[in-house]
């Protein structure tokens, strides 16, 4: 069951999403004040939170913040406001939508689906840390050490490593690997893959001519050994 953290001030709106989203088989949890939220988002593990801008003691605004600096739960911003500023506020302090007061219900329920779909799509990014076989990956600060031996990667090298440890043992084709890496915008060739694949073996591996971590399925592609 999904569980949300609903945070406003108004007795009102708390109760009517409520109802409206447990109909629906979500967990409710609320908070009436920003430090009652900030306390209630880094004590309890939610699926997304629902925050409030205009709230007593801490702002909305703050509360995003302090949450993101400890975690990366989904949150959509709620605002009485219509200013262009408190949404770009919103969002530049980690949010991941915003909605306007008043706001239709159902358009409620089409914003937390939405955001939950996008953010279900990006679950290998909440492994902050993978160690594999000698090798440490950091995504928090975009980090690799091999052997106790930190090691400098390109940015397109780091993300194809990480893919790979995300997901030991499955292999990519490299159609798999320029769409997930690259994206789908991508006009180069497949090449391109197999370029980075060697620069990275030659970082990581002792030996390149036989790896021994990132390892080629013949006519397939490449894979991360277990």
């Amino acid at each position: 069951m999904r569980r949300i953290l609903l945070v406003d001030d108004e007795p009102a709106i708390i109760k009517g999403l409520k109802f409206a989203l447990e109909t629906d088989g979500y967990e409710i949890d609320s908070a009436a004040d920003g430090e009652e939220a900030l306390q209630k988002a880094l004590e309890n593990e939610y699926d997304l939170i629902l925050l409030d801008v205009m709230l007593p003691g801490m702002s909305g605004i703050e509360v995003c913040q302090a949450i993101r600096e400890k975690s990366d739960v989904p949150i959509i911003m709620l605002t009485a406001k219509g200013e262009d500023m408190d949404k770009i506020l919103g969002l530049e302090y980690g949010a991941d939508d915003y909605m306007t007061k008043p706001f239709n219900v159902l358009e409620v329920k089409a914003r937390i689906k939405s955001v939950l779909r996008r953010t279900a799509s990006k679950e290998p990014e909440h492994k902050q840390k993978i160690e594999i076989n000698g090798i440490v990956i950091n995504m928090g600060n975009r980090s690799v050490v091999v052997n106790d031996r930190p090691v400098n990667l390109t940015v397109k090298e780091f993300d194809l490593l990480y893919l790979f440890m995300s997901n030991p043992g499955k292999v990519y084709t490299r159609n798999d690997l320029l769409e997930q890496v690259w994206g789908n915008d991508y006009s180069g060739d497949l090449r391109t893959v197999d370029v980075h694949i060697r620069r990275l073996r030659e970082k990581i591996e002792e030996d390149p001519a036989k790896p021994v971590y990132i390892i080629t399925k013949w006519g397939v592609g490449y894979f991360f050994a277990q």
